[in-house]
């Protein structure tokens, strides 16, 4: 099996596993109890948050634990509008959002919020400028993603919150970084965000577990209620094992940042030149510079026919978002592209297990797949 679809999941690594099975088999006390099993989980709960908080060079009292990337996007963005509605109702994204966000942003709609959504340009990027033309007096909160999960591209949060602060704007950021953290360096301090959420299944951790960074001193509603756990903001027991899974990803992704994003780099342009070379026809899609993610597409193919070809070949890649089922990209739509382009996409994403002949193997039987069919639109 080759595995090229992961900024959909990525495989647990070991650390993980052993921090998941050893919380569930020795240390498997309630964190709130007072008793010497409690005491231990407490610890762990403790150190697990500092790794986290490690790696995003934040403080241990920023960070929360969630469910994942999606209750962390919707916690921020729905409740940090209703936070700053003081300020204003006038909310700015971008049209190329994960659902998390852009559905988010339709109950804040419902709830009498003005959303302003930004198009990328025909390459999938979106200057800063046009986040500091779009930037009022009544915004109350801006939403972004720091890599997008289709194109990879980077999009400029450090300039946007550079606007923020020159425009004197009370507007609160946050940034979506379920698929920039352990790919690309950040520090939360650098990053300048109020809120930034992030993924454990996207760094090699379990799923069900993600956290959101709140910023120190804003005081963030709560999402859910309950006994006070997370110092109030997020009720129930925490999910030890999966944080602390989670945590165990983080701490060893982290320290082979440079090494596993270099890694992942030089697959990415090795993938490209094999393309070229032996698929003219090919068309890269945007111009992402996360080192993993890599959107191509055969004009006059069908984007679910050659993933079914390639599934049947032991390669997993996507057509897109994992989330979309079927339904045509609304990243691609909003960069204007071709609908023979949409249509014949494809996402190849990387990890730092991903090797040079994974590659060459897709692209070998990618170059089969089109030499054997043909294009729908000739039929």
């Amino acid at each position: 099996m080759i595995y090229l679809d992961n900024s959909a999941t990525t495989k647990v690594c070991p650390e993980a596993v052993r921090a998941v099975t050893e919380a569930m088999t020795e240390n498997y006390g309630n964190p709130s109890s007072g008793h010497t099993l409690g005491r231990a989980a407490g610890e762990l709960l403790v150190s697990s948050r500092d790794k986290i908080a490690k790696a995003l060079g934040a403080l241990r009292e920023e960070i929360y634990f969630t469910s994942g990337g999606t209750e962390a996007d919707n916690w921020a963005i729905i409740n940090g509008a209703k936070h700053n509605s003081r300020v204003g109702k006038h909310v700015i994204t971008t049209a190329v959002e994960h659902d998390a966000v852009l559905k988010s942003m339709k109950e804040l709609e419902r709830l009498g919020f003005e959303v302003e959504y930004i198009k990328p340009d025909a390459d999938g990027n979106i200057p800063a400028q046009r986040f500091t033309d779009a930037i009022r007096p009544d915004t109350a909160l801006i939403s972004v993603m720091l890599v997008n999960n289709e194109t990879g591209c980077v999009f400029p949060v450090t300039e946007i919150a550079r606007a923020i602060k020159l425009k004197k704007s009370r507007a609160l950021l946050h940034v979506d970084a379920v698929q920039g953290f352990l790919k690309i360096p950040f520090k939360t301090k650098a990053l300048g965000a109020d809120m930034i959420s992030i993924s454990s299944h996207k760094v090699h951790g379990p799923k069900g577990v993600g956290a959101l960074y709140i910023k120190k001193g804003l005081h963030l509603p709560p999402l859910i209620f309950g006994g006070g756990q997370e110092n109030g903001y997020r009720s129930g027991t925490e999910g030890l094992p999966a944080i602390a899974g989670f945590a165990a990803a983080v701490d060893s992704g982290f320290k082979k940042l440079g090494e596993n994003s270099a890694h992942m780099a030089e697959l990415k342009e090795q993938l490209k030149q094999l393309l070229s070379d032996n698929l003219p026809e090919c068309v890269m899609i945007g111009a992402g510079t996360a080192p993993h993610i890599l959107s191509l597409s055969m004009p006059g193919y069908k984007s679910e026919v050659m993933m079914n070809f390639l599934d049947a070949q032991g390669i997993c890649v996507s057509k897109g978002s994992a989330c979309k089922r079927g339904k045509r990209s609304h990243v691609l739509e909003a960069m204007g592209l071709a609908n023979d382009v949409m249509d014949g996409s494809l996402r190849v994403s990387l990890s730092h297990e991903n090797t040079d002949a994974e590659i060459k193997t897709f692209v070998e039987h990618w170059q089969m797949h089109a030499r054997s069919f043909i294009p729908y639109l000739n039929n």
